[in-house]
């Protein structure tokens, strides 16, 4: 159902919200490390390092969508929060259109540049093949990942974080079990965890229609809402593209990380992947509250409750930054004994994921207040600002993986994240100074229109 979040104290109504997408991110991130135990159990350590090379690239490609599909829930979230009935079918109107163009035009040139783009990173001979067999897969399927994460990104921005979370838990189980099923009965290898997963987003995603239909009556549109005009779908792509590009910039930034990894041989490719995952792991929850700030934000934009913006912010990052420095603490102490649930029998692998795991554990709380200020400016509306801030990520990591590692080795990359995390957050945080102000005017001015 659908909430309103303009009402109510903003601390714990952001928690409230954000508690589902933490649940459901965690899923998502537990089926995806599924993916890489039962490889790395099955098939072996060369198998998990095809796919974990691959992880640069999704963020660059499947990353982009995701954005654009996140960006597009903005300005629903806004007409919502507006009371803008109209608008809100409108706006989900054109952001099917918008995703469903973007995502066949960039299927296509993906599957098209796949082999070029691997041997471009560097890939690895003796896992090049698997990792082309496996997230070729994945992008045939990647009208299935628009369709799940646009109408998720919708139910949010109407306030409901709780069904997309029963549909991400149901197909993540579907994954398991066809992760099993395709690897250990068929024999598949990498190929089938790329079909497992796959299904399991488009079962998710064609799960979401007929209740959107039966319990969302402001998303449930018809052929006929489909005639947007070109202003409305001008609008949004003004949001959309910017929030995709955006992830996609940053995902440029892991590209050179992955470039630079890959010519420090499979084993540091193992270790690095699994101390992404330990990493994405924890990440998660704070990601999920970046995304409750967005739609709580978005929400009172619209609403005009310019003062609650600048509560909910104030009391989501303190939030934040609690959680922030218990991963940091856990990372750093334990990182060597979560590494080998992954890396069993591989004492250097071990050493070198909670290498990176204790570099990224002392800089976690800059990534806590990245969230947190960069999904409060983008549910404002402004898409520019988060761009440069990725900009300034990919310079870091760019810098990280082609001098810091020439001249240390594995440990300078380590510290490609936590120059990314302090480079974004100077455009950022001299955006929101001014954004305060700029909400504080707007308020000023609605107070003297009320009375």
């Amino acid at each position: 159902m659908t909430k309103n979040l303009t009402v109510g104290p903003p601390g714990p109504l952001i928690l409230a919200f954000a508690i589902p997408l933490v649940i459901g991110n965690l899923f998502q991130q537990f089926y995806s490390m599924a993916d890489s135990f039962i490889v790395a159990r099955t098939i072996g350590m060369e198998a998990l390092a095809a796919i974990g090379c691959t992880g640069s690239l999704s963020f660059l490609i499947l990353g982009f969508i995701m954005g654009v599909t996140s960006g597009a829930a903005i300005i629903t979230s806004q007409r919502y929060g507006a009371g803008d009935e109209a608008g809100v079918k409108n706006s989900f109107s054109a952001s099917v259109l918008i995703c469903a163009a973007v995502t066949v035009l960039l299927m296509i040139i993906s599957i098209v540049a796949l082999r070029p783009l691997l041997r471009l990173l560097n890939t690895p001979t003796v896992i090049y093949e698997g990792a082309y067999r496996y997230f070729v897969v994945i992008l045939w399927g990647m009208p299935a990942l628009t369709l799940f994460n646009l109408l998720s990104n919708m139910m949010r921005s109407v306030g409901d974080s709780k069904t997309p979370l029963y549909f991400l838990v149901l197909a993540c189980f579907i994954n398991i079990v066809l992760d099993y099923l395709f690897i250990l009965v068929f024999k598949s290898g990498v190929i089938g965890a790329g079909i497992a997963t796959v299904i399991a987003q488009l079962f998710a995603g064609f799960a979401c229609i007929p209740v959107i239909k039966k319990r969302f009556p402001l998303l449930a549109v018809n052929f006929r809402d489909y005639k947007v005009d070109k202003a409305e779908i001008m609008r949004h792509l003004a949001v959309a593209i910017p929030v995709g590009f955006q992830w996609s910039i940053i995902a440029i930034g892991a590209v050179a990380v992955t470039f630079a990894l890959n010519g420090l041989g499979y084993a540091a490719v193992a270790a690095f992947t699994t101390g992404q995952k330990i990493d994405q792991l924890a990440t998660m929850p704070l990601s999920s509250y970046g995304q409750a700030m967005t739609t709580f934000t978005a929400q009172n934009f619209g609403a005009k409750k310019y003062g609650r913006i600048k509560k909910g912010m104030v009391q989501g990052s303190i939030c934040a930054l609690i959680f922030s420095i218990i991963m940091g603490l856990v990372f750093f102490f334990f990182g060597d004994k979560i590494s080998t649930i992954f890396l069993r029998g591989e004492p250097e692998a071990i050493r070198l994921a909670h290498t990176y795991l204790k570099v990224i554990g002392v800089f976690f709380v800059f990534l806590a207040m990245l969230f947190c200020i960069r999904q409060t400016i983008q549910g404002l509306g402004d898409s520019l600002t988060p761009t440069l801030a990725g900009l300034m990520e990919l310079i870091m990591r760019t810098f990280a993986a082609l001098i810091l590692t020439s001249y240390f080795g594995y440990i300078g990359l380590c510290f490609a994240s936590p120059l990314a995390f302090i480079g974004a957050l100077i455009p950022l945080t001299i955006a929101l100074r001014a954004k305060f102000n700029h909400l504080n005017r707007l308020e000023l001015s609605e107070r003297k229109r009320i009375v």
